[in-house]
């Protein structure tokens, strides 16, 4: 098996007195498409804000590109570039489309405004939004402002070609979506899933089913703190874990308890 892009070796993380993380062990290989599931409140966007280097752990080791990281993000760079797309989206309301999608290159290039309204129409037209870069985020749709969030996340600087995105990170992409502005999500996650477009691999959060079915390969189930289960998207309807089986049903009934 090739050596992991990201690995998380015993890591925990409390919040007050409720211990999020407790020894987690994960890893994301080259080429993957890993979903991370799970009930809510057990973690999942934790983790992705730790790979991102948003938070440290508390405990335990994070490796990227082989490289153990110390600290935050902030703190030192990794070896390999590592985007997120966030549960809201995350754009700036008093800023364009184009200033939101271009953030980057107008804040740390030295391109002219013409080269960067001309890469931001690129990364506009991969995700089906062309000619909106004048519109502000009030005025699109949520299904819209997620996409607008996919084209910043995947926004290269020409002037350093090596700055391509290796691993995307995606934190509840469909929430709120309804089926068919899901679905178009969904295609688009794995439409961008290569190095012309996007990146290699990527992390997808999420409670969706559908999504889960049409974005991963491979499935991580989190709870309690740690990996409880792991295995192939098609699995999942094999398998006998009955956290995996309540979690698919919906029912209260079953090792997984439910919170209030």
């Amino acid at each position: 098996m090739a050596e992991p892009l990201i690995e998380l070796k015993g890591v925990s993380k409390t919040f007050g007195g409720n211990k999020v993380l407790d020894r987690a062990d994960l890893a994301i290989y080259p080429g993957e498409a890993l979903a991370v599931i799970g009930p809510s409140g057990t973690g999942k966007s934790t983790v992705l804000r730790i790979i991102a280097g948003l938070l440290a752990p508390d405990q335990g080791e994070v490796y990227i590109g082989g490289k153990r990281r110390k600290g935050l993000i902030e703190d030192a760079p990794d070896p390999l570039l590592i985007s997120m797309v966030f549960q809201q989206a995350a754009l700036f309301d008093s800023l364009t489309v184009e200033e939101n999608v271009g953030f980057l290159l107008y804040q740390h290039s030295r391109l002219s405004r013409r080269q960067i309204r001309q890469l931001v129409e690129e990364r506009l037209e991969m995700v089906g939004l062309s000619g909106i870069g004048q519109r502000y985020p009030s005025e699109l749709s949520g299904g819209m402002r997620k996409r607008v969030s996919f084209a910043r996340a995947i926004m290269v600087n020409p002037e350093n070609p090596d700055d391509t995105p290796a691993v995307l990170l995606y934190d509840e992409p469909t929430a709120g979506l309804d089926p068919i502005a899901s679905t178009v999500i969904e295609d688009l996650v794995r439409s961008l899933q290569c190095p012309q477009r996007g990146c290699q691999s990527y992390v997808m959060v999420t409670h969706q089913e559908s999504t889960i079915r049409r974005t991963a390969d491979r499935v991580l189930f989190l709870y309690q703190g740690r990996v409880q289960w792991e295995g192939k998207v098609h699995e999942l309807d094999t398998t006998d874990e009955p956290l995996i089986r309540q979690f698919l049903r919906g029912s209260v009934e079953g090792p997984i308890q439910v919170v209030g």
